[in-house]
């Protein structure tokens, strides 16, 4: 099957959790709005049938799906990135709209007012809530993966083979790496298995290739993960 995602063309965003299990996967996928512009993809949301609300979605055959985790929790057993069994499926997709969660926390570090205002308009709020964010949140969610892993029995948060969990969490150490170079670099003497299974899904030969190509869009000030040197006191 010939996958189409649809997601914004000039960011990593929530996309790319479903990139890199595509990557993975070594499916056969279309970027569509970068290889076929924005119209494509605003064509798909139109108010017919079943719309996504907004992307990432994907088409699968006569599928369209949307939500970054709803779109993981469909490809993962097609794709040996998650257990066929029904209770295994579901403790992925518990951690996946865990990660959700804590995805929604990075955005709000430099908007916590809303994304209808531009930064420069929260500078302040964004400097407070990236403190508390700091302070209590990343000790609490990467605690949380950390202990995960640790009891997992195997060098991935499912046991004995990667999945895409495995993978987003590759993604958040990475973007909250760029975000946060300075925060990052003094909280991960504390999760030092977080920071291996990091290391071990970039070396992943797909991967490797992926982070190495034009299809891997770079980190910017678009995206979730945003670098504001203020914020990284």
């Amino acid at each position: 099957m010939r996958y189409e995602l649809y997601y914004w063309p000039q960011i990593q965003g929530r996309g790319e959790f479903v990139r890199l299990a595509l990557e993975e996967a070594r499916a056969d996928y279309a970027d569509v709005a970068r290889q076929r512009g924005m119209g494509a993809m605003m064509k798909m949301m139109e108010p017919s049938g079943t719309p996504p609300f907004a992307p990432p979605f994907l088409k699968a055959g006569k599928f369209v799906i949307g939500q970054t985790a709803n779109i993981l929790l469909y490809l993962g057993p097609r794709h040996g990135l998650a257990p066929k069994a029904e209770a295994g499926r579901l403790w992925l997709h518990q951690l996946q709209l865990t990660i959700t969660d804590l995805v929604l926390e990075i955005h709000d570090t430099h908007h916590p007012l809303g994304p209808s205002l531009y930064y420069e308009d929260q500078r302040g709020p964004a400097k407070k809530r990236t403190a508390e964010f700091w302070q209590a949140r990343v000790p609490k969610y990467l605690g949380y993966f950390a202990g995960v892993l640790e009891s997992s029995g195997g060098s991935w948060v499912a046991g004995r083979r990667v999945t895409y969990v495995d993978l987003s969490l590759f993604q958040i150490v990475a973007g909250l790496r760029y975000a946060f170079p300075k925060r990052m670099k003094v909280f991960e003497r504390r999760i030092p298995g977080l920071v291996d299974l990091h290391d071990r899904v970039a070396a992943r030969p797909n991967i490797m290739a992926y982070l190495a190509s034009e299809r891997r869009i770079a980190f910017n000030e678009e995206g979730i993960f945003r670098r504001y040197r203020e914020l990284d006191a």
